[in-house]
């Protein structure tokens, strides 16, 4: 990767964390079965995709208020991409070993996500930690 910034989305901690997370997934869903290849493997990698992407689209828009629109819809992403995770581990894809570090890692990227959204200061914003 290039030190260059060339994009406003690549000073965001937040992006930088949500790519890490592609690539964990990414390698991650590599071990899942064949028959999975195009079900949960792809629901998993198109949730982790839509973070970074969210962050990224929220980012290039001209009001705060549509930029915590995008966010929202990455913490949304995120907590699919939790779920799924807990399918897989249901379904022995993977062991709890492999899965705590990424839960750890969404929840980080979540709780960035709430910090972010809420810098922005925008009435009515819905993305809140439970």
């Amino acid at each position: 990767m290039s030190k260059s910034i060339h994009f406003r989305f690549e000073k965001l901690d937040v992006w930088q964390n949500a790519r890490k997370l592609n690539s964990t997934v990414y390698r991650l869903t590599r071990q899942f079965p064949s028959h999975e290849l195009y079900t949960l493997t792809s629901q998993i990698r198109r949730a982790s995709i839509s973070i970074s992407s969210n962050i990224a689209e929220g980012s290039g828009r001209n009001s705060d208020k549509d930029f915590a629109h995008f966010l929202e819809q990455a913490y949304g992403s995120s907590m699919e991409l939790a779920s799924q995770f807990y399918l897989a581990l249901d379904e022995s894809y993977l062991a709890s070993e492999a899965a705590d570090p990424v839960f750890e890692r969404i929840n980080a990227v979540a709780g960035q996500l709430v910090s972010l959204n809420r810098s922005l200061h925008v009435p009515g914003s819905k993305v809140r930690i439970v």
